[in-house]
């Protein structure tokens, strides 16, 4: 049913509880896990260093996603892991199309500023515009609870 999984993290307590709901589905249905983090560029980023310019909200992306992707790794899953730049909602919806994504699960609030009453906007936003299902997981939620 389920042969690639995307699971967008942004590092927050929403995805992490997301996170778990990723995994048990990839090993469910033996899918390959698309870890994803997408540096949101319509903020300010860069920071000027003697060396140059460095990007740190993409450097921080590839923390977070190395983490859940060695996480992924020891649990025996096949896992990709991916950080792209851009409006996060879009390049999340552009990557499960791109990659024939099944199956979108993601936390419900992240780190957004401004965060909706049920739904976290980048969530809500997937959810609209996503043509593959989106599995929304409550913060706090994790299998088991």
């Amino acid at each position: 049913m389920y042969d690639r999984i995307l699971f967008p993290t942004d590092g927050s307590d929403a995805a992490r509880a997301a996170k778990e709901h990723a995994f048990d589905h990839a090993r469910q249905y033996d899918a390959e896990l698309h870890v994803l983090y997408v540096a949101d560029t319509t903020k300010y980023s860069t920071v000027t260093f003697e060396e140059g310019v460095a990007d740190v909200l993409e450097e921080e992306g590839w923390e977070v996603v190395d983490a859940v992707a060695d996480e992924a790794d020891r649990s025996g899953l096949d896992v990709v892991d991916v950080v792209v730049q851009g409006r996060p909602h879009q390049q999340i919806v552009e990557y499960a199309d791109e990659q024939d994504v099944d199956l979108v699960t993601m936390g419900t609030h992240g780190h957004s500023g401004l965060k909706r009453t049920i739904l976290g906007s980048t969530t809500e936003r997937v959810l609209r515009e996503s043509n593959v299902p989106v599995l929304a997981v409550p913060a706090g939620e994790t299998d088991g609870e």
